[in-house]
């Protein structure tokens, strides 16, 4: 069941990226409005990047679902295991339903533990909001992060 909901999260991603217009996007939309933020931490350590984050809502509305991407300056290997509600969109992306976000809650822990195709002294990662409900969200200070990760094994917040 998780992999129908995962699915059709990110086909509700893949056709707002594509030009189709969601109805949340249209001139004189009044959905929700939402304030989604992500917390973590990145680590880079022999070839091996681990993301560990949450996902929160400030509200002023809950959310039933939202989709963060993580994306990188340096391609994935070819085979990765990733947690339910992942899905790998291009040789350096990756993303996560958060599943319900409720009003001035926290979604799920969602922990990656990615595999880079070559070893590399570090990686910028990118995090941000791929796919958001259908709400409203004016402060993109919050879920728009980037993160240089060395090779160091140290732990970087975000």
């Amino acid at each position: 069941m998780r992999r129908v909901a995962v699915r059709s999260v990110v086909l509700a991603g893949l056709l707002a990226v594509g030009g189709a217009v969601p109805a949340a996007a249209a001139p004189g939309w009044a959905g929700p409005e939402a304030d989604v933020a992500y917390h973590g931490r990145v680590s880079l350590a022999h070839g091996q990047l681990r993301i560990w984050l949450v996902p929160e809502n400030e509200g002023p509305s809950a959310v039933p679902n939202a989709t963060l991407r993580v994306r990188l300056s340096a391609d994935l290997a070819d085979r990765q295991e990733l947690w339910q509600g992942c899905a790998r969109v291009g040789p350096r992306e990756v993303v996560c339903e958060t599943g319900p976000l409720p009003l001035h809650g926290r979604g799920r822990h969602i922990g990656l533990v990615l595999d880079l195709r070559d070893r590399t002294p570090e990686v910028v990662v990118r995090v941000d909001t791929w796919w958001n409900g259908g709400a409203t969200d004016r402060n993109h200070a919050n879920n728009e992060h980037v993160v240089l990760a060395l090779d160091t094994g140290d732990a970087y917040a975000f």
